[in-house]
């Protein structure tokens, strides 16, 4: 049986010592049993107040005898710890965070502290669409070729809890945001950028920052590091000459001399100029050449360690991630299809391009300071409706109306109070052989928990009609 000397070391080095954790998000919740169990003395930190805490956690924290500090200023008293937790919401410069580094305290993450304590390899995919799609599907090809996986990060469950489990064997998959990077001093084995664009403004410092905490996925690589990026991006083509290892790159414009290309909706193998056919995009599930391009950098990233034929078997059988141009369902010849998932105009875009049917859009949401001009054209070129809901519905209008004053094109706009309304609308005016695309290029948090919250009311909506 495997022994695990790094996380046998870290267990007894936590034992009676003083360990924060801040925030009680998905990520941080198994570790107040963990830490409970390895005897370590805890406080738990959040920004809610006491009465918002949910009960079963609030009777954890109180069985288990933690200190905790709730509030806006719960940070506040954040000091004389060994070991800080912080939930990625909680960015690394947070004033506390650096005084507390300052005093000697490590300030890091579960999953931090999971690549630096996991036994076998690690595949990382960060980027600013198309990760959790590309993450999926990486561990879809794994499974295929009868590995051992550990699906985590950003998705599924943190796995922290679950190092015992993990041997030199297994391969660990892991979705990758900004948050979780910034500050990372360790970077996965295999590294895969999907894209980078502007996202997540209303939180990071600039786009610089946002940037910096992508290239943490591959920084940290040695010379037999593999990192797959995107040629058809500005960003992530420069940093391959940041790269210490291996660059592989996957691209949908280009005729890439080496790589892998999406070309006339045929994915091919290039090597030193000669192009291997290797999948015809019609035999897939997944639409959109956005899609595409996540199969390209999947194959990409799994290379070395699965046969070519095993992926594409795995990719046939992949179906759309929920909540990403997921259909619904089909209404007197109207299809309905779920895209909450995409909370930035890049991903809407790629939502609409995936349709060569008139499309009636629901869109709009919570403001993340993004830029809505790309939206303008695509509109008013392919949908034939637009609904809008939400904060960002405002900016939405005026790109549309200016791009329509431009081509001296109108298309019917309707402003709505709720998705209840927003699919009413669309249900009067959708007409049979259109479709009904659900992608708000925004995040949820104006009227939403999160965006498969979202998303889930839209369905349930749907499917009530």
């Amino acid at each position: 049986m495997y022994k695990n000397e790094k996380l046998d070391e870290f267990n007894e080095y936590i034992k009676f010592r003083k360990i924060a954790i801040i925030g009680l998000g998905v990520s941080n919740l198994p570790l107040l049993d963990y830490l409970y169990q390895k005897k370590a003395k805890v406080t738990v930190f959040d920004e809610r107040n006491l009465d918002e805490i949910p009960k079963d956690i609030m009777d954890k924290i109180m069985t288990y005898e933690f200190e905790y500090s709730f509030g806006k200023n719960s940070l506040e008293k954040l000091t004389g710890f060994q070991i800080i937790f912080r939930s990625p919401s909680c960015l690394p410069t947070r004033i506390e965070l650096e005084k507390a580094r300052k005093e000697g305290a490590i300030v890091t993450t579960e999953i931090e502290m999971l690549m630096e304590m996991c036994p076998g390899k690690i595949i990382g995919v960060t980027g600013s669409d198309g990760k959790t799609t590309t993450t999926s599907m990486i561990n879809s090809i794994l499974k295929k070729a009868n590995y051992n996986t550990f699906l985590g990060g950003n998705i599924g469950t943190p796995l922290f809890t679950r190092l015992a489990e993990m041997t030199p064997e297994d391969i660990v998959v892991l979705e990758l945001s900004s948050f979780q990077l910034m500050n990372m001093s360790i970077s996965p084995q295999i590294a895969v950028i999907t894209n980078v664009t502007p996202n997540h403004l209303n939180i990071h410092k600039d786009y610089q920052e946002y940037i910096d905490a992508k290239k943490n996925i591959f920084k940290f690589q040695d010379e037999n590091g593999i990192l797959i990026l995107n040629y058809d991006n500005s960003i992530t083509k420069e940093c391959a000459k940041q790269a210490n290892g291996k660059v592989i790159f996957f691209s949908s414009e280009t005729k890439l001399d080496n790589g892998f290309i999406v070309d006339e909706n045929i994915i091919k193998e290039c090597n030193d100029k000669i192009r291997k056919h290797i999948l015809d995009t019609k035999k897939v599930i997944l639409r959109g050449n956005h899609n595409y391009q996540n199969i390209a950098t999947a194959i990409a990233a799994t290379k070395t360690l699965v046969d070519i034929d095993i992926a594409i078997e795995a990719i046939k059988e992949f179906k759309p991630v929920e909540h990403r141009i997921e259909f619904v369902r089909e209404i007197d010849g109207v299809k309905w299809y779920n895209d909450s998932a995409s909370s930035s105009p890049t991903r809407t875009l790629s939502g609409i391009n995936s349709f060569h049917e008139n499309i009636v859009l629901i869109a709009g949401g919570y403001d993340k300071n993004l830029d809505y001009e790309p939206l303008g054209k695509p509109i008013i070129d392919k949908v034939s409706n637009l609904i809008l809901i939400g904060q960002t519905s405002e900016k939405i209008y005026d790109v549309v109306k200016l791009e329509s004053e431009n081509q001296n094109k109108k298309i019917p706009i309707n402003m709505c109070e709720s998705l209840e309304q927003a699919i009413e609308v669309a249900k009067k005016v959708t007409k049979k052989g259109e479709v009904v695309l659900f992608s708000p290029a925004s995040a949820s948090f104006d009227m939403f928990k999160d965006f498969a919250d979202r998303g889930n009311k839209f369905k349930n909506l749907v499917n009530k009609i």
